[in-house]
């Protein structure tokens, strides 16, 4: 086995490199703490596209959501944004059990639609993760990602395979299952900013689901639409992201939830953009704030990492785990 000095060297390129580029993407964070530039390194710009995630506080009133929602995907219009991506229950949060069945629609429904024609009137393409759609009986819904392109159409969606039956010490019990439908399909879709490969909040605890992702369907950024628990996120939130960026050197886009949304509910926030390297490249200065944090998606760079760390050509096939022994 080689020691460690033999494996730094090969590295010391890739490391300048990211060096490099973290000083190319310093100008784009968020909307609120420093203005985003027209022009981008030239170098940089030829194979790279600029996204946006939002961090909002959903209530019980659908109205009000989409207007936030249609500021924020104007703001990442001007932005130069090709994508922008809500969180979790972007356009409902119940204040009291039963209320997200009660306005669960199926996809071409007038809620849905309503954010059809807004990724139309804007021009770019909308990721909304966890959409109550209509489930298969009146006890059920579907907690869905949905995505829009720029020209208004359903172009995939993916129902959230891992559901929240949790006890959250010194908070409250979830149990999801109880009114949600869980999916069973593995979902990426070809867009603008790369191919995407769709989750889920929860989901996010179970790194399977990512490596489908990445090595079977071939993903480029994974979108994590959450409503984190205030104590789950405080523990947990930017580990897992973080761990999901490298362990796949993918993308991660994570939208989030953030504050209060009734008496009895209150989500942690802080939504990230992540590189494949792990490195943080997009955050909200207030965790707890409603706006935007941009970034650029760079090819050339996520190239760069996963040919001078192949791990797509070193990990072993499934079949290799059943018949290793113990």
């Amino acid at each position: 086995m080689p020691n460690c000095q033999s494996l730094v060297r090969p590295y010391a390129t890739l490391t300048r490199t990211i060096t490099t580029i973290r000083r190319d993407l310093a100008p784009i964070g968020s909307r609120s703490v420093r203005a985003i530039t027209s022009e981008s390194n030239s170098a940089m710009a030829a194979s790279s596209v600029r996204v946006a995630a939002a961090q909002m506080t959903s209530i019980n009133d659908l109205a009000s959501n989409f207007a936030t929602c249609s500021r924020l995907a104007n703001e990442a219009a001007s932005a130069g944004a090709k994508l922008i991506c809500f969180p979790e229950n972007f356009a409902f949060v119940g204040a009291k059990d039963g209320d997200s069945l009660s306005v669960a629609e199926p996809l071409d429904g007038p809620i849905m639609q309503q954010y059809c024609s807004l990724a139309r009137e804007t021009g770019i393409w909308l990721s909304l993760g966890g959409f109550q759609e209509k489930g298969p009986d009146d006890e059920h819904l579907c907690n869905t990602h949905v995505v829009i392109d720029d020209a208004g159409k359903i172009k995939s969606t993916y129902r959230k395979i891992h559901l929240f039956d949790v006890d959250i010490p010194g908070e409250r019990s979830y149990k999801e299952s109880s009114f949600t439908e869980a999916g069973k399909d593995v979902v990426a879709v070809d867009s603008p900013v790369g191919r995407l490969g769709l989750t889920v909040c929860y989901d996010l605890r179970f790194p399977e689901l990512y490596q489908q992702l990445r090595f079977q369907h071939e993903a480029q950024v994974l979108l994590v639409p959450a409503t984190f628990t205030v104590v789950t996120g405080k523990a947990h939130w930017e580990t897992l992201l973080c761990a999901r960026a490298i362990e796949t050197q993918c993308y991660v886009i994570a939208s989030a939830q953030t504050g209060k949304h009734n008496a009895k509910r209150e989500s942690y926030g802080d939504t990230l953009i992540i590189d494949p390297w792990g490195t943080i490249v997009g955050r909200l200065p207030d965790q707890l704030s409603t706006g935007i944090t941009v970034a650029d998606i760079d090819f050339s760079f996520l190239d760069s990492v996963r040919t001078k760390m192949p791990i797509s050509k070193h990990r072993k096939p499934n079949d290799f785990w059943k018949s290793a022994s113990l």
